[in-house]
């Protein structure tokens, strides 16, 4: 007895969608191996960081590193400093990006279209670019070693704007805009009680972005905060390895300690990350 040709077709589909799971399982795997790596041997002494061939799961476990670490180094303060930095600098990033994002999208004046060119163009242009400029002014402002300094360079975000605009083009009907200004309603208030929980999507993968752009900066932070107390942690990191030299141990257990806040900041977005890649772009 033949088989049909739909039931032909959904058998080709199950093997290639199985095909595909295989894959993914296994890029998956090995995108994790390195975390997994990274954990075990920040439990590991230094005659077993040393062995070869290397073992995955440490035979005699030791929080040294660890505590070598957090007394021995600022690793808090560096971890406290990225955090005021990420969380500052992802705020302003949602706030410049979703009211200027909503403007170019509903907005109509002259110079609108010339004015998103721009946006789309500082984009493509590479930090390191203007860096030099930047950090000359920083140095002009008396920001340097300071809060402010690094903050000079992560307050907007050209794709974040580009998100908003492109969400709130396809997603926010202009009808729905049009009768709360019927009824009276102020542009600020249509912008925070109408458009901004319609675009929690969109703002919930820009929050993510924003912070984990700010979080694992190096660059920029190296430059203008050379005081030991003003480190961020990416920086601060670095100084477990010179030229010759890594102390793989402590390092290990500084850039484990560093993951928590990542993934605590993650774990509590990813819905909203998840929800916004999903729907940005797509009209409803």
């Amino acid at each position: 007895m033949s088989m049909t040709p739909s039931k032909k077709s959904r058998e080709r589909y199950s093997g290639s969608k199985f095909a595909i799971d295989c894959v993914l399982t296994v890029f998956g795997i090995l995108m994790v191996l390195p975390l997994i790596m990274l954990t075990a041997n920040a439990f590991k002494t230094p005659a077993e960081l040393l062995a070869w061939p290397p073992r995955l799961i440490p035979q005699s476990p030791t929080l040294d590193n660890f505590s070598s670490v957090l007394t021995d180094t600022p690793l808090l303060t560096w971890m406290g400093n990225s955090l005021a930095f990420a969380a500052i600098s992802t705020m302003a990033i949602v706030l410049t990006s979703s009211i200027t994002g909503y403007v170019l999208a509903k907005f109509r004046f002259p110079g609108v279209n010339l004015i998103f060119v721009g946006v789309l163009a500082t984009a493509i242009v590479p930090f390191e670019v203007y860096m030099i400029p930047l950090y000359l002014g920083v140095k002009q402002l008396g920001l340097l070693n300071s809060i402010g300094g690094l903050l000079a360079g992560y307050l907007v975000m050209s794709f974040g704007i580009f998100l908003i605009r492109q969400y709130a083009l396809t997603s926010i009907p202009d009808e729905l805009l049009e009768a709360a200004r019927m009824d009276g309603a102020g542009e600020w208030w249509i912008f925070f009680r109408i458009v901004l929980p319609l675009m929690r999507g969109p703002i919930g993968t820009l929050t993510v972005l924003a912070f984990f752009q700010a979080w694992t900066t190096f660059a920029w932070p190296m430059i203008v905060n050379t005081a030991r107390d003003k480190y961020v942690l990416e920086v601060g990191l670095a100084l477990f390895q010179t030229g010759f030299t890594v102390d793989l141990g402590r390092l290990s257990a500084a850039a484990a300690l560093s993951l928590i806040p990542s993934v605590i900041f993650f774990g509590t977005m990813r819905r909203n990350f998840v929800k916004g890649v999903a729907t940005s772009g797509m009209k409803e």
